[in-house]
């Protein structure tokens, strides 16, 4: 059922119980179904227990008080990158950890939340059943930093040859109009994949007009913490930089049909990636039509060196 108290235009936050009041997230109805495949987005509460939402919380805490002592970004990932991204202007009076790439990989409290989540429930009964791990990141805006994301989608960092495939935010931090919410135009999942590229260089963001005079298209997905919003990855969105003095972090896996294969080079790989965590494997590929331009792997920490570019070419 609909939770009385709290609703959010045009994207509803699903809470459903069974017969002993315990919050069941296993479960969407035809119309929580419908929802997301007209909008490509849905916001659901719930999707992890206090207990591991606390757990996601004090990991993520400690890798803030240990990127006080580094001044550049740190880490290592599977393909050689750095794992902890910092904010240009970060310092360890005010730390701009605005990424960790592939947390699963260094963090058992992140892996059980990919694996074990009620995310994953909610993924194999719209895209399922059959549902692999495709790569998982941490994004945060402290208070004080500027970090925003501009406009994109996410299927073009990441062609599959379907594209089944879900994004999902799970908020670790309340998540308000004010703290930088993920903003989104519902709908834009069913119409063009756009291209990413300006002037010869892969800038991870749409054009401008793409955007302009659908001002009034956009809704700000906000929520409690512990809340997930679904995201097809075809849609379009970004986000705000935090104006607040509070946190805003989330914790974003994607997942995909077991039937679809990469096309490109996986932008975030890891000893994780395509693990298959509901179903079984069918030995099969689906196929659907389409046209894009293939992205280019990040070279540096993350993507959003990709988007800065724009502004710099």
């Amino acid at each position: 059922m609909y939770h009385p108290a709290w609703y959010i235009p045009r994207i509803s936050l699903v809470y459903s119980r069974d017969g002993d009041g315990k919050t069941d997230m296993a479960q969407l109805t035809q119309d929580q179904k419908d929802q997301f495949w007209r909008d490509g987005v849905l916001v659901v509460g719930d999707a992890v227990s206090p207990e591991q939402l606390a757990d996601l919380r004090k990991t993520f805490a400690g890798w803030v008080e240990e990127s006080r002592a580094h001044q550049d970004d740190y880490g290592e990932t599977l393909d050689g990158r750095p794992r902890f991204d910092l904010q240009p202007g970060h310092n360890a009076e005010v730390p701009g950890l605005r990424r960790v790439q592939s947390p699963e990989e260094i963090s058992e409290v992140f892996a059980n939340t990919m694996r074990n989540a009620r995310t994953v429930d909610l993924c194999a009964e719209l895209i399922g059943p059959g549902i692999r791990f495709h790569h998982g990141k941490v994004n945060s805006k402290l208070p004080g930093t500027a970090t925003k994301v501009k406009w994109h989608q996410d299927f073009p960092f990441e062609p599959m040859t379907n594209d089944d495939m879900i994004t999902c935010l799970l908020f670790i931090d309340d998540v308000t109009l004010e703290n930088g919410p993920l903003e989104v135009i519902p709908g834009t999942h069913k119409g063009p994949i756009y291209s990413h590229w300006r002037n010869g260089v892969f800038t991870g963001a749409v054009a401008d007009d793409v955007i302009e005079g659908r001002e009034s298209e956009i809704v700000k997905c906000t929520g409690k913490a512990g809340s997930v919003c679904l995201m097809h990855a075809n849609l379009l969105h970004g986000s705000a930089p935090n104006l607040s003095n509070d946190p805003r972090t989330l914790y974003i896996a994607t997942y995909y049909a077991e039937d679809a294969i990469e096309l490109s080079p996986n932008h975030l790989p890891s000893t994780l990636t395509h693990e298959l965590v509901r179903g079984e494997a069918s030995g099969r590929v689906r196929c659907t039509a389409y046209q894009m331009e293939l992205p280019v792997v990040p070279e540096g920490t993350s993507f959003f060196a990709q988007q800065e570019s724009a502004d710099a070419g």
